[in-house]
């Protein structure tokens, strides 16, 4: 008997770790990467290491990464983003399936990003979030992006006398990572850490990826406003920090400094928090009530709903079951 196409097993999601409670990332580099079960493994030339995939968060694959079938389709059924990175870990190319059967904060940022208004409103909360002390309130998009330029310099400033490392100004040439000195090259790794640890979570909680409020026309403008959010707070300092211990493989450094970090600071459930208050306001139920960030599917509650619900749209603004005739005879 044929069964529905794409349907996942409803018990899997249930046993998997809550997106907030994962690894935020693990780097692997010059090994096999092969599935045993429900683990992934990592051989070299040292050995065998076995790592649970339904534990990461993502999995960044460094330079001389082979990576299997089986363990791909491991770690997308656990919804594990996955990164293959180039020299120095300054690419991203892949993301995981997520681990959300609802579609309903997708919808809801698609509700607040096709709204001019409201796609500013979400821009200003972002703005409030990256700046605790702002009141945004008012201001224009011009005026968000001079402020947050402004900050900015002001925070590398600020780490520089810190940690005591010289700094001229941002540069950053995507196609010659070495041309940058160690601490540019350090702020560089940090962004990239910071992007695919927000891409993991934006995937994993079905949102799109590519509508963003602050940046634009890019396939990924929504995680690369979710990754600035936390760049002041996590990935500065943490690249300064590197920097600080000299240029020998300031981007290992970098990516060990801001790994404890984000474990310090449970960076993945604050992402997770943010996402969901961010799109909170334009969340509908089927009766196109609001769904709060306390409701069934918030930040307190389950990450997935207990089975796959398929609805269709009706002429009334609600919504009707899925998987039967609404054909004659059939109530509206």
């Amino acid at each position: 008997m044929a069964t529905t196409p794409a349907r996942r097993p409803v018990s899997s999601p249930r046993e998997l770790p809550r997106i907030g409670d994962r690894v935020s990332f693990l780097y692997l580099e010059r090994c096999v990467v092969h599935r045993e079960d429900n683990a992934i493994t990592a051989t070299d030339e040292s050995g065998v290491r076995y790592i649970p995939s339904a534990t990461i968060g993502v999995l960044l694959l460094g330079p001389g990464t082979r990576v299997t079938h089986q363990a791909m389709s491991v770690l997308g059924e656990s919804g594990a983003g996955v990164v293959w990175v180039g020299e120095q870990g300054v690419r991203y190319y892949a993301g995981g399936r997520a681990l959300t059967r609802s579609a309903g904060l997708v919808e809801a940022q698609a509700t607040a990003w096709a709204n001019r208004r409201h796609r500013l409103d979400v821009a200003r909360e972002m703005y409030r979030l990256r700046f605790p002390d702002a009141d945004p309130a008012g201001m224009t998009r011009r005026e968000l992006l001079g402020g947050e330029g402004t900050r900015v310099k002001e925070v590398y400033r600020a780490e520089a006398a810190r940690t005591g490392v010289r700094w001229v100004r941002r540069t950053y040439d995507p196609g010659d990572f070495a041309a940058g000195d160690a601490p540019n090259q350090a702020v560089t790794a940090a962004a990239q850490c910071l992007y695919g640890v927000a891409h993991s979570v934006v995937v994993a909680l079905g949102c799109s990826p590519s509508l963003g409020f602050v940046h634009s026309g890019h396939e990924r403008s929504f995680v690369l406003d979710v990754a600035d959010l936390y760049k002041v707070e996590f990935g500065i300092p943490a690249a300064f920090d590197a920097a600080a211990e000299g240029a020998e493989d300031v981007a290992g450094r970098t990516r060990r400094a801001l790994r404890e970090r984000i474990r310090a600071g449970r960076l993945l459930e604050r992402v997770v928090a943010d996402v969901r208050g961010l799109l909170a306001p334009y969340r509908q139920t089927g009766r196109g009530e609001a769904d709060g960030p306390e409701g069934p599917d918030g930040p307190d509650g389950p990450d997935v709903p207990e089975e796959d619900v398929v609805l269709l749209h009706d002429d009334y603004d609600s919504l009707l079951p899925g998987g039967r005739n609404h054909g004659a005879g059939a109530v509206r």
